[in-house]
């Protein structure tokens, strides 16, 4: 089985290089076969016609015997005349090469005899020899620029000048570019090894920068939830073990009562549920149109019976996509918390605009200090000062809207109700 040539460089450094060279190759060389064919054909046919109008002239002259007339217009035209009897040249003319051909032309159309041209390169000079009607042979010699311009030769420097300019301008460009992603890719190497990358830092353009940035978020969350997890087993392990041993004492020493055990029971079945919903906040969900409206409405009516519920809802609340399941318990973990510790009023608002949705969940309840906001937010976290001791809880509530929230690419907060007294949770979710 033949196998297909691979022509493309696997580097992208040689790659992004080839990108910009190979159009600006193919760019140049249309430009350069437009030049030459109106430039060379139009500038060339008109110094050959000259040459050869001037020439012609002068072959008149010469067969007239008219020397004095010959010798005024070699002085005014630039050209050389001798009339020699014999001459030694190469066999070879120059009559049909790309220079002296258009001359040649020209030449054939205005004499009745044929001319040979002959070009000293190394000397830039142009010689045409003509045979006279006396069997002589009349040489012309003048400048290699009467027939041939210049502006080719610094057309072409031009052409490839600035190509190897270009190349020079933008290779430093491309090199620092690569440079930003090579960086970016050792270290994700190191991230996916458990290891950190020390002086590691978003540079180069901004969507290099941007996939830096996420990358880091992409590490961030994955330590959160690496150290969730261990907080979680450790959280079990502890929380299970003291009813475990206070339940074992009581049926061997005679003691158990059933309304005991039941109560031990209850308790470790609250937290193994509470443990479980933690797990289910990341399971993957189809995104869904979601309007928030009806959820708060509904997860404020089964979670908090108990309270007055003050809503403030747009008249067309906004729509968009996100997971609604992930959403639900997220709020319904923020409103259980504020009915657990609202004396009598839960208030609920909703402010949309064109990029973002607000969400603000406020008690009257007792609140949270600011030097403990941050310690609610963390998972199997008590807050044992902020509560009775017979609200129960996992310290998972929180942490779980906090996992939801930031899946769906927002933020929550916790803040100071002004208005109640109690906690304020705002929550900012993007359209």
């Amino acid at each position: 089985m033949v196998k297909k040539m691979k022509l493309m460089p696997k580097s992208f450094l040689v790659r992004t290089i080839l990108l910009i060279v190979v159009p600006l190759i193919i760019s140049l060389t249309i430009v350069a076969n437009v030049f030459f064919d109106n430039h060379w054909d139009r500038v060339h046919a008109t110094l050959a016609r000259s040459l050869a109008g001037e020439i012609a002239t002068m072959m008149k002259f010469i067969d007239n015997d008219n020397t004095k007339a010959l010798e005024t217009m070699t002085k005014s035209v630039g050209v050389n005349v001798s009339i020699n009897d014999t001459l030694k040249r190469p066999t070879h003319t120059d009559n049909h090469n790309m220079i002296a051909g258009p001359l040649a032309n020209q030449l054939r159309s205005r004499l009745d005899r044929e001319a040979n041209i002959y070009i000293d390169r190394p000397k830039r000079l142009v010689f045409i020899d003509v045979p006279t009607k006396d069997g002589k042979i009349a040489t012309f010699g003048t400048s290699m620029h009467r027939i041939y311009s210049t502006s080719t030769e610094v057309f072409l420097v031009w052409l490839f000048g600035s190509m190897l300019i270009v190349g020079i301008l933008v290779t430093p460009f491309i090199i620092a570019h690569t440079r930003s992603i090579r960086r970016i890719a050792k270290a994700a190497n190191r991230f996916g090894r458990g290891l950190d990358a020390p002086g590691f830092k978003p540079s180069g353009s901004r969507e290099i920068r941007e996939a830096a940035t996420a990358m880091i978020t992409m590490k961030e969350r994955l330590n959160r939830y690496n150290r969730t997890r261990t907080d979680m087993l450790n959280a079990v392990s502890h929380d299970l073990k003291s009813p475990l041993a206070r339940m074992r004492i009581a049926v061997e020493s005679g003691d158990a009562k059933p309304a005991d055990l039941l109560h031990d029971i209850d308790r470790m079945t609250e937290m193994v549920n509470g443990y479980l919903a933690f797990a289910r906040g990341e399971m993957p969900e189809i995104e869904q149109v979601t309007e928030l409206t009806p959820m708060l409405l509904r997860t404020a009516r089964d979670a908090a019976p108990n309270k007055k519920i003050i809503t403030d809802f747009p008249r067309e609340p906004v729509q968009f996509y996100a997971r609604p399941m992930a959403l639900a318990r997220a709020f319904a973990n923020i409103i259980e918390n504020a009915a657990r510790y609202a004396k009598k009023t839960i208030k609920i608002t909703e402010h949309d605009s064109d990029e973002q949705v607000e969400i603000i969940i406020e008690d009257d309840g007792p609140g949270i200090p600011d030097n403990k906001k941050a310690d609610a937010m963390r998972p199997f976290v008590r807050l044992d000062e902020a509560r009775g001791r017979d609200t129960g809880g996992t310290g998972l509530g929180l942490s779980i809207a906090q996992t939801a929230i930031e899946n769906h690419g927002g933020q929550i907060f916790l803040e100071d109700s002004s208005e109640l007294g109690g906690l304020r949770v705002r929550v900012v979710l993007p359209i």
